[in-house]
């Protein structure tokens, strides 16, 4: 009778860790960081060169991107997890840079991951890249 309860005792506990643990990264924000060597435009603002924080939510391919200068948040938009073949060496920053000259922030890759954040759909990274750590 013992041993049936101390089963059922551990079973109890091992389903209410695992309901825990779901619970949690379900919730989970994915953070990394990106260096703007040069100001950039992100979602129609305008980010001076410098460091910035990175977090995106969402679940399959669309998440939702923010960009953070220290705990303030400066550009939202929403972006797209595609593949890539090979990790990337470092955080880099994928720019566009069009006709006028403008500077658009159109890819993130963070080091170590096989995958990118594709911005909004603004374009492929073509232009020339600014790279962070």
């Amino acid at each position: 009778m013992k041993a049936v309860f101390n089963r059922v005792t551990s079973l109890r506990n091992l389903v209410l860790a695992c309901a825990v643990l779901l619970a949690t990264s379900a919730f989970a924000v994915n953070k990394g960081s990106v260096q703007l060597m040069q100001p950039t435009q992100v979602a129609g603002k305008q980010l001076a060169a410098g460091s910035y924080k990175i977090q995106w939510d969402g679940s399959g391919d669309q998440v939702q991107l923010s960009i953070l200068q220290g705990k303030k948040e400066v550009a939202s938009t929403s972006a797209r997890v595609v593949q890539i073949q090979s990790p990337s060496p470092n955080d880099n920053a994928l720019i566009t840079v069009g006709s006028d000259g403008t500077r658009t922030l159109s890819q993130i890759r963070l080091r170590g991951k096989t995958f990118a954040l594709e911005l909004g759909g603004e374009g492929s990274g073509a232009g020339s890249s600014g790279s962070g750590r």
